[in-house]
């Protein structure tokens, strides 16, 4: 009985160790929101972002405004920053504090709808160093990274830019967008290991190596310049057969004059000239002849253009980062205006940017999926009826007019 106080006391102790151990190692990872816009009250209003003047001289500063557009979820959560005016200029911005993305993930994610029929214009972002007046933003303003959808006439795909000693560097191969008129989600990762993924909609779209998919560095090996290829190379796979011959008998001319024609009975020489039989197709034609390839025996196979180590190759294992990011902005022109954009997030861990989707756009999606539908049904509907009504309108019109045709008829034979 004496023992049992003890044996508890321990036993107590050990769990209590174990609940310690378990919050330490299953506690969530922490996670910083450098910035994250909702638009669901006037930004510029309140001062959150400040549009810039740059176009203002010219009269081409087209005006934002807010809008869920023609379909949405939530009438105050779905509102967004809103394109107005064609053919203009749209460029403003919002200041956060200063961080930098070294040794951690950078993931930046926002939503457009693009309602009106794009011809002309962009759909991106550009996120860098803050600007003291950022009434003097404009389109030649340094950015880190300008990401998001771009279409004008060729023109079809999502950038992703990355400005690199003073050199804005688009990937090598273009990254597809989507451009139907619901809202989509880009979503743009960076990770400290220089790789990178780009989401559509939550789907991969591309992903891979910085180091790869961008111009970043010089190439490591450059061909020899002290090298070039030897005048006595053979590269050639194959020659004629010096032993195959043309055949005495091979027929080569195409055409030959026709034996059958007859020199018309009018025709008088002094007048016409000399005449001569029109050409027809030769029936004994073969073809050009040509000499039965065989192998090479000189061959030394296609020739190696040798390398060296580049002498202008600088290592970088830094190229995703950043010492400043204080500021993004939108930078547009559009010849169409009509475009929204909304929930703007910023942040280091992919997590954060998923739920914040899953709270925000796939709510949306799916409304503007249903009542889309709902509508292009309803509108399908009313078509059907009004060309129903109107064939029934001609026909009664056809019919009228078949009696009139019989009256008229009846009266000229009375």
């Amino acid at each position: 009985g004496d023992c049992e106080l003890p044996s508890l006391f321990i036993m107590a102790r050990r769990l209590a160790l174990l609940s310690a151990f378990a919050a330490l190692f299953c506690s969530p990872v922490s996670s910083t929101v450098y910035f994250k816009e909702t638009f669901d009250t006037d930004p510029i209003k309140e001062g959150r972002w400040v549009q810039s003047k740059w176009k203002d001289g010219e009269g081409m500063t087209g005006k934002f405004d807010l809008s869920h557009g023609e379909f949405y979820h939530d009438a105050k959560a779905d509102l967004g920053l809103h394109t107005t005016q064609d053919h203009r200029f749209y460029t403003a911005s919002a200041k956060f504090p200063k961080f930098s993305n070294k040794d951690k993930t950078l993931v930046i994610q926002y939503q457009i709808k693009n309602e009106q029929a794009i011809e002309c214009g962009g759909g991106y972002l550009k996120i860098g160093p803050a600007i003291e007046d950022q009434t003097k933003f404009s389109g030649d303003t340094k950015y880190n990274i300008m990401f998001g959808p771009d279409i004008c006439g060729a023109t079809r795909k999502t950038h992703v830019i990355f400005n690199y000693n003073d050199k804005n560097l688009d990937r090598k191969r273009d990254v597809e967008l989507r451009d139907q008129k619901q809202t989509h989600l880009y979503t743009l990762i960076v990770k400290p290991d220089n790789t990178y993924e780009v989401r559509i909609d939550n789907d991969k779209v591309a992903s891979g190596s910085l180091y790869e998919d961008w111009p970043f560095l010089k190439p490591k090996m450059i061909k020899d310049p002290a090298q070039s290829k030897p005048k006595d190379w053979v590269d050639e796979r194959e020659i004629d057969d010096p032993e195959d011959k043309r055949p005495a008998d091979w027929v080569e001319e195409k055409q030959i004059p026709d034996s059958n024609a007859k020199k018309p009975e009018d025709w008088d020489d002094e007048e016409d000239g000399d005449w001569t039989p029109p050409m027809m197709d030769n029936p004994e034609y073969k073809g050009e002849w040509k000499a039965k390839r065989i192998p090479n025996p000189a061959y030394k196979g296609e020739w190696v253009h040798p390398e060296i180590a580049n002498p202008e190759f600088v290592d970088d294992p830094t190229i995703y980062s950043y010492d400043d990011f204080s500021m993004v902005g939108i930078d547009l022109w559009q010849v169409k205006a009509g475009s929204i954009f909304d929930n703007i997030i910023i942040t280091d861990s992919i997590e954060e940017a998923e739920a914040f989707a899953k709270e925000t756009f796939e709510p949306l999606a799916k409304a503007e999926k249903e009542k889309k539908e709902a509508k292009d049904k309803a509108d399908k509907e009313a078509a059907d009826k009004a060309a129903k009504e109107a064939a029934e309108t001609s026909k009664a019109a056809d019919s009228v007019s078949d009696d009139d045709d019989d009256t008229v008829e009846l009266k000229d034979e009375l």
